[in-house]
């Protein structure tokens, strides 16, 4: 389930899946900022740009490029600021497309697989103009982590 909500000028997006794998194969296969690749649609064609360690870790930082319209692409720089490993990470956009970006990565070991839930709070540059473009960013937004579900159902499939 993909929801949003505005407050305070701000927007949130919850992002919630259930997969059928334990905790420390979810922990493993999310921490591992190279998998992002894996569950970012194609034509987007994100590219991390950075030298990456095989774990996520506080402090991290993390350049790529990626397609934010057709034909346009941007550098966008996020720092994992919080770690909890097993239960969250948060990273931030340091560098990048919007006003604001701080996204929660939570997981919970339920109903016998991983609960995981995505929170992802932002703004929108460029003040009314940038509002303009809500609708579009949303539609965006619920394209990309739709498409997140899917791939993650293939890559973990229910038995």
């Amino acid at each position: 389930m993909i929801t949003f909500k505005k407050h305070s000028g701000i927007y949130t997006l919850l992002a919630e899946q259930w997969l059928p794998i334990d905790l420390k194969t979810a922990w493993a296969f999310f921490s591992t900022p190279k998998n992002l690749v894996r569950i970012t649609p194609e034509h987007m064609g994100f590219h991390i740009t950075s030298d990456l360690q095989e774990e996520t870790f506080a402090g991290q930082i993390i350049s790529y490029r990626v397609g934010i319209l057709p034909g346009i692409r941007v550098n966008w720089v996020s720092e994992i600021t919080q770690v909890r490993e097993g239960e969250f990470f948060l990273d931030e956009q340091r560098v990048g497309p919007y006003k604001m970006w701080h996204h929660e990565h939570w997981f919970k070991e339920e109903n016998g697989g991983v609960s995981m839930l995505d929170r992802v709070s932002f703004q929108l540059p460029l003040g009314p103009i940038g509002q303009l473009a809500y609708p579009f960013i949303e539609q965006q937004l619920r394209s990309i982590f739709s498409y997140r579900r899917e791939t993650l159902e293939k890559i973990f499939p229910k038995p």
